[in-house]
């Protein structure tokens, strides 16, 4: 090879194969990749705008149930439960939506209308996150179960909720519990109860009714 080409041949740009490379490359695959960044841009938009559109339902859901919460406090249990129908209804996706279910099912309690209780409590259950408010909803189930005359499912809500509270109020659930038991006609149940509650919790205010259901059921035949 003469001198001339190979010195042409060394000065040749090293980077002028790759880029002639890159330049294949886009005219072949270029507007599938331009599909995609339009696609990705589209799914961008998209969760921006549903993002906000949630947290614009969470504010109003918020508003109306704090009306809804107002309107309980002051005793107007009608508009309260209302209110919080509403709120349900119309923002079932929202936290404050679900937690309007818990609100409605207190108003209907509160008016002696346990079945319905009972299945807002459930509703508000089934969504919401274990925390002291579940807890509270989940007792005025049992409650709500037990003024229903469904003492089984309500001495099973009662004994699931021991533990979850302070030291009395366990008490109090064992002790409903067992109360249960007893109406449902299961005394042994209700007695192993009983004496769970006066051994573990001996030292809460239950624990002296729990003496006296104990001997009541001991000297009954």
């Amino acid at each position: 090879m003469a001198l001339e080409s190979q010195r042409k041949t060394r000065l040749e740009d090293p980077g002028a194969e790759l880029l002639d490379q890159l330049t294949s490359f886009f005219a072949q695959y270029g507007r599938i990749l331009a599909g995609v960044v339009g696609a990705l841009v589209v799914i961008g938009v998209v969760l921006f705008f549903t993002m906000r559109a949630r947290r614009t339902a969470e504010e109003q859901a918020a508003g109306k149930l704090a009306e809804a919460t107002i309107y309980y406090f002051q005793g107007d249990l009608g508009r309260a439960g209302q209110t919080a129908k509403q709120v349900a209804d119309q923002f079932p996706n929202t936290v404050s939506g679900n937690d309007a279910h818990r609100l409605f099912g207190d108003t209907s309690y509160w008016n002696s209308d346990f079945k319905t209780a009972i299945a807002e409590y459930r509703r508000y259950l089934a969504k919401a996150k274990p925390s002291v408010l579940t807890d509270a909803a989940t007792r005025s189930l049992a409650y709500a179960l037990e003024n229903d005359h469904q003492y089984a499912e309500a001495a099973k809500t009662y004994e699931g909720l021991v533990g979850h509270m302070d030291r009395e109020s366990s008490a109090e659930f064992l002790n409903g519990a067992a109360r249960c038991r007893r109406l449902a006609g299961d005394r042994d149940g209700a007695r192993k109860l009983l004496d769970r509650l006066v051994s573990d919790f001996g030292e809460t205010s239950y624990a002296r009714l729990g003496r006296i259901e104990a001997a009541e059921l001991a000297t009954q035949p």
